[in-house]
């Protein structure tokens, strides 16, 4: 496949994250403006920060790495050992969401039971679903390795949908319940969206004549199931050596995009109805850092890694693939570069107006911590995009 080419397919896969991107944040903002006028701000806040937290660094220790190691290099590789490496995350997570759900539960403060009921109840389903997305990953690998743009957008939205009749449903006709709520629509994201991905590998696998059947390293659905290899090794070492590397690397990120989260759930600067209204003002400050860079980050370290080899000279490789890598980097930081300025320069100035128009007096004449969050955030995004 040549460098136009995966360029091609990696613009498609960005502008159809940004488009997801966007249909996810509109609805996710009418969900918390619904959710508000039937349930507590405090459970909207367990939720939305303490909940989602203890989620998604589970699915960040367990996941993150295996992904970015393994869709590294060509798609030339002996993918048994790759499937072999990608189902460690399972286990892997098993381990990571006991030790979390144990901190969450025994060390962190639990919220009043009379404000926000079944609060051990939604600690454990949110991790039970981290390890159900978990199971997912090899189908979720193969398919961006393979550029299976579609499908991405069909599982995610799919996902997004039910969670969301599920969630106004239950809000409507059993607002008594809780984090039950918030619990069950969770789980069904997570079981859809492994579902979508599954049924899509069954039924394209089926069918061995097609185009992009012939495309894949694998026949049959056992293929994508760790299995004892003869003639090597179960994984593949540098594949393993590069995950960890990986992990050391991503490890900073984590803390830096969730580090306001940290430190609310660890330190409790702020209550748990703050933290709810945080969790509204935050959602605006990085709108422009999840429309935009994460489509475009995670798209294009695809295309990098197909187009350029690792740990080799440039010297060494197609010139060509050199060219147009370096071309596409050069826009890149443009982009990075022109929006972040911008945030910065009118971020800091109209952040009161936007917090007017979003949310009322509710967010702009709250407490000061919550009130001036808004440009400490877009600050924090625009340092190290730019």
């Amino acid at each position: 496949m040549g460098s136009h080419e995966v360029l091609g397919q990696a613009a498609r896969l960005a502008s159809s994250g940004l488009l997801l991107q966007v249909v996810f944040r509109l609805i996710t903002f009418v969900l918390n403006a619904f959710i508000l006028r039937f349930l507590s701000k405090e459970i909207v806040g367990i939720v939305n920060v303490r909940l989602t937290l203890f989620y998604s660094t589970t699915i960040f220790l367990a996941r993150e790495a295996f992904r970015r190691a393994c869709l590294s290099g060509s798609t030339q590789r002996d993918w048994s050992q790759t499937i072999n490496l990608l189902w460690l995350t399972v286990p892997l997570g098993v381990c990571w969401s006991l030790f979390l759900g144990w901190v969450w539960l025994r060390l962190l403060e639990v919220p009043d039971p009379n404000v926000v009921p079944h609060y051990g109840t939604g600690v454990v389903v949110f991790g039970i679903s981290a390890v159900v997305e978990l199971l997912g990953e090899p189908f979720w690998v193969l398919a961006q390795a393979h550029m299976f743009v579609k499908l991405k957008v069909i599982a995610e939205s799919l996902s997004v949908i039910l969670k969301s009749i599920l969630t106004v449903f239950l809000v409507l006709w059993l607002p008594h319940w809780g984090l039950y709520i918030f619990s069950l629509a969770q789980l069904s994201y997570t079981a859809v969206l492994v579902l979508c991905y599954v049924i899509y590998f069954k039924k394209l696998l089926g069918f061995p004549k097609s185009t992009k059947q012939q495309t894949l390293p694998v026949s049959r659905m056992t293929d994508l199931l760790p299995s004892i290899l003869r003639s090597g090794a179960f994984v593949n070492w540098k594949e393993a050596k590069l995950t960890w590397s990986f992990f050391k690397q991503s490890f900073l990120k984590q803390i830096l995009t969730e580090g306001e989260r940290y430190v609310m759930t660890f330190l409790n600067v702020l209550n748990f109805g703050d933290q709810g209204v945080y969790d509204i003002v935050n959602n605006l400050g990085s709108l422009v850092a999840r429309l935009i860079f994460q489509p475009v980050e995670e798209s294009f370290y695809i295309f990098f890694a197909k187009v350029l080899e690792r740990e080799k000279d440039a010297t060494r490789q197609k010139q060509e693939d050199v060219a147009v890598a370096a071309a596409v980097l050069e826009s890149l930081l443009k982009l990075a570069l022109l929006a972040g300025l911008t945030i910065t320069v009118f971020g800091f100035a109209y952040s009161q107006l936007a917090l007017d128009i979003y949310g009322g007096a509710m967010l702009s004449s709250g407490s000061g911590t919550i009130s001036q969050c808004w440009p400490c955030h877009l600050h924090s995004w625009c340092y190290p995009i730019s």
